[in-house]
């Protein structure tokens, strides 16, 4: 978009605040492959009115003074509106004209003007709480210090009991890879800790063990589901990008947040089509942390190390950092621990948590049920990186340490996540791994584990809305441990606008092209049909890794396995 264009644009958005007495003066043009995304803030209350204002400034910038396109798209805004009515009668027409389109903002902001909701988040602001806010509610204060309030029937500030209101503490997790087992690392040690904790990740919403919901919930639904459970006296909450990206964090208030990691994936959704785009979607929890919390990030990511050195022009002032990594001497771990900070690595075979200016230990990292004898690093990382943010909580070394201990051993521990099983004499490893990275973090752990004459085999699907480059990096990813079958699979339940047989038919070809050989590849166009291939392919000393992302397949495979 040329700049004169984003000139009018802005002086518009401008002109339109100034109009209505806003204060919020946030605005932002992001240049991306597909084209320019606009963005402006505005109170609480009037977020649906300041997309009006967005769409104005924009079509009134396109239009200038031609008659034919003013008409046109006044128009296109009109058929839009009344899509979206719930009563047509209601709906004031749009208008590019400037004075006509101020007179029609000021109609517009005096319906959706809720002076009571202001009232009550600044109140609650002022005291520390926490709040959430959908369509139909607001909440004050999380898990069990949390009210509700419908929005229709808001309370004046003086009648809510803020004495019996109370934060708890509250994590976000977020990244490419990991951040599933991150969350239950955490909900782990705050069980532990003695905090009846409530979380969120892709397999749903839980309390303790018990499920609530079933699904992804790694969006602002789970969070909010989270944050009202009134039995929580602690909220660990995953966040991905497509929430991130779509919706916004739900979360007010954290006193940690974790960046695991940041890989090529989902590129071209929503005008974020490379890393450095992707690590500053992550990093948007840093937005929300108390001040005095706690921003991890992962010091073997280069992007992310990169990115954070913009996050007091982003923020206004930078949070504290926690670095992780693999190796305890990694450059930005000393030089971070040089001034103070906190940092979590392997040390001498040991995870070392490096926190109040002493080595705290948490044990012999090949001890550790996590990491697979020690040759899983990236779980290393992942208990590295999760060290970091429960101190970040305020849990002690030493209840890390409990936890961390025995995490793992149990197949229920970390659902979905690096589970083992042996059948007649095969390993077998069901993972979520979905990713260039995860695959290949995931196949570095079979291959360690297969006997000296034992085969490799895993089945390889992706879902529909990755881009065919993504796709066949996926496929490339796994073809260089040379497996000896690759059972190409099709996942019906994520083809997200692909045709059926269109990705295997790409995973299928970038493997024939990396060398492996076509009768090692079959096809099968269910994954509980590739699964059950792979099962009676497998013999004594060979290792099956298998990716399974239907929570339906993955529940009957555990049964299948644990029988």
């Amino acid at each position: 978009m040329d700049e004169p264009l984003l000139a009018g644009w802005r002086g518009r958005v401008a002109r339109a605040r100034e109009h209505l007495g806003w204060t919020e003066r946030g605005l932002a043009a992001r240049s991306h492959v597909g084209g320019v995304s606009l963005a402006i803030e505005a109170p609480p209350d009037q977020l649906f009115l300041a997309t009006e204002i967005n769409e104005w400034a924009l079509c009134a910038s396109f239009a200038g003074e031609d008659a034919p396109a003013v008409r046109e798209f006044e128009a296109a805004l009109l058929a839009e509106a009344l899509v979206d009515a719930t009563d047509a009668t209601t709906v004031l027409p749009p208008v590019l004209g400037e004075s006509a389109a101020l007179a029609r903002f000021t109609q517009l902001a005096a319906r959706h003007a809720r002076p009571a909701l202001i009232g009550l988040l600044r109140a609650a602001d002022g005291r520390a709480l926490p709040h959430l806010l959908d369509d139909d509610s607001l909440t004050l204060g999380a898990g069990a210090g949390g009210r509700d309030f419908p929005l229709a029937a808001l309370p004046p500030t003086t009648a809510v009991p803020w004495n019996e209101l109370s934060d708890v503490p509250t994590a976000i997790v977020t990244g490419s890879n990991g951040k599933t087992t991150t969350v239950r690392l955490l909900a782990a040690c705050a069980r532990e800790n003695g905090w009846p904790s409530a979380f969120c990740c892709t397999d749903g919403v839980f309390f303790g063990t018990e499920p609530l919901a079933a699904g992804d919930y790694s969006g602002p639904e789970g969070a909010r589901r989270v944050l009202r459970e009134r039995r929580a006296h602690a909220a660990i909450i995953e966040t991905a990008r497509g929430g991130i990206l779509r919706r916004g964090l739900a979360v007010s208030r954290a006193r940690t947040a974790i960046v695991t990691n940041v890989s090529a994936d989902h590129f071209g959704e929503y005008g974020i089509d490379d890393l450095a785009g992707l690590a500053d979607v992550k990093l948007t929890v840093a937005g929300v942390l108390v001040p005095r919390g706690l921003l991890v990030l992962n010091a073997d990511d280069p992007q992310l190390i990169a990115s954070a050195a913009g996050l007091a022009r982003r923020f206004g002032t930078s949070p504290s950092l926690g670095w992780f990594a693999l190796d305890h001497s990694n450059p930005t771990l000393a030089a971070h621990r040089l001034r103070g900070g906190s940092t979590c690595a392997a040390k001498g075979g040991r995870l070392t948590l490096h926190h109040s200016a002493r080595d705290h230990d948490l044990g012999e990292v090949a001890r550790l049920p996590l990491t697979v004898d020690g040759s899983a690093s990236y779980n290393v990382a992942n208990l590295a990186g999760a060290a970091l943010a429960a101190t970040g909580l305020g849990i002690a070394p030493e209840v890390i340490a409990a936890v961390f201990a025995r995490f793992g051993a149990s197949a229920a521990d970390n659902s979905g996540r690096m589970m083992r099983f042996e059948r007649d004499g095969a390993q077998i490893l069901i993972d979520y791994a979905h990713n260039p990275d995860g695959m290949r973090g995931l196949l570095r752990v079979a291959a360690r584990l297969r006997g000296a004459s034992g085969r490799l085999g895993t089945i390889l699907g992706q879902a529909g809305n990755r881009l065919d480059a993504e796709i066949e990096a996926l496929a490339l990813a796994t073809a260089e441990f040379h497996p000896d079958l690759v059972v190409v699979k099709e996942s019906e339940d994520f083809l997200r606008g692909r045709e059926p047989g269109e990705v295997p038919r790409l995973i299928h070809a970038a493997l024939r092209r990396a060398g492996l050989p076509e009768a090692a590849l079959p096809i099968r166009m269910t994954e509980i049909a590739a699964v059950e291939y792979a099962l009676d392919w497998a013999r004594p000393g060979d290792v099956l890794a298998l990716t399974v992302h239907s929570g339906v397949v993955r529940e009957h495979l555990v049964r299948l396995l644990s029988a």
